[in-house]
């Protein structure tokens, strides 16, 4: 039954996913400009056809030196590119119709166990297909690419990824992408048994709004965060365990202070959502949109406290690097 059902599937997936082949001049005339291969899925977008990848596939090359291969056989070239350095995701337009498009998953659209198909080009082998299962989900504080990702939440998967999956889709039984593959964990640069996959939610938030306004605005709530909360420092707060985001510092005139947050306050819950760490909190915070009010659950003196705040942007605090 499986067996048939996965092959459907790969039949069915495999027109929505792309090879892209990315050259990235080193600023310099030399024909040791850098070659960049990976993947991508193609969806619709605010009214476009997109091509969904990472970005680092295609940071650094100009649009004529980008070239993306359908399963066809043709090479097209994207009209324009956005990308996100804080959570690894580029969006390409494409001036074509009437292309097959991958169906995206509601939510998170996967368990920790379930079976999932990684799909791209390994080693630049297009349409390869390999098989999985979701290892564990919400993944954080990897040290992950040249500069980091900064909003992290990944899926780990054990179906194979290798150099050159950047940017496939990782889809579930029912036919849904519901990840971007995008690293993995190794000592050798291949397989090992450890990839990560960007959750479709994450990557719809930013690809959306880089389609749309062509950058990716995040919520701020303006805490500083216990990066290591112990099991000490939870007894002396009268918690049984450290679960939750210790409020280390608050930001002057930000959301955090208008509520009256205060150092020592654990913060159990954003928008409904149990706060597993500050890491998990810092995830929540990006994915929620600007100016929207929120819920939040605090436990101050012993006692549980709700809150209601409304996020600010994140761009109005920080200072431009």
């Amino acid at each position: 039954m499986q067996g048939a059902q996965l092959r459907r599937l790969s039949v069915l997936l495999r027109p929505a996913v792309v090879h892209i082949d990315a050259r990235k001049s080193n600023g310099r005339v030399s024909r040791d400009d850098e070659q960049e291969a990976g993947s991508g899925v193609i969806t619709n977008l605010a009214d476009e056809v997109v091509v969904i990848t990472n970005r680092h596939v295609i940071h650094g090359a100009d649009l004529d030196n980008i070239t993306i291969r359908l399963d066809d056989g043709r090479e097209i070239q994207p009209s324009r590119v956005w990308t996100d350095a804080d959570t690894d995701i580029g969006v390409m337009l494409i001036n074509e119709s009437h292309l097959p498009t991958a169906r995206l998953a509601e939510g998170d659209g996967v368990q920790i166990g379930d079976t999932v198909l990684a799909i791209g080009s390994p080693f630049g082998l297009a349409h390869s297909v390999t098989l999985g299962i979701v290892s564990a989900k919400g993944r954080r504080d990897l040290e992950l690419g040249e500069g980091g990702i900064r909003f992290q939440n990944f899926i780990q998967t054990d179906a194979a990824i290798n150099p050159g999956n950047s940017g496939g889709p990782l889809v579930n039984l029912r036919g849904e992408v519901v990840g971007l593959n995008t690293c993995i964990a190794s000592n050798s640069g291949g397989f090992e048994g450890i990839g990560f996959a960007i959750p479709i939610s994450m990557v719809m938030f930013v690809a959306r709004q880089l389609v749309e306004t062509g950058t990716v605005s995040r919520a701020y709530l303006g805490v500083a965060l216990d990066k290591t909360f112990t099991l000490a420092t939870a007894h002396k707060l009268g918690m049984t365990r450290p679960v939750g985001a210790r409020v280390t510092g608050i930001t002057p005139g930000s959301p955090a202070e208008e509520i009256g947050l205060l150092p020592n306050d654990v913060i159990l819950e954003f928008a409904g959502n149990p706060i597993e760490d500050d890491d998990h909190l810092v995830s929540m915070v990006s994915m929620t949109p600007t100016n929207q009010k929120v819920r939040v659950r605090v436990f101050r003196n012993g006692q549980p406290l709700s809150l209601e705040v409304t996020v600010a942007s994140r761009e109005a605090f920080e200072v431009p690097q």
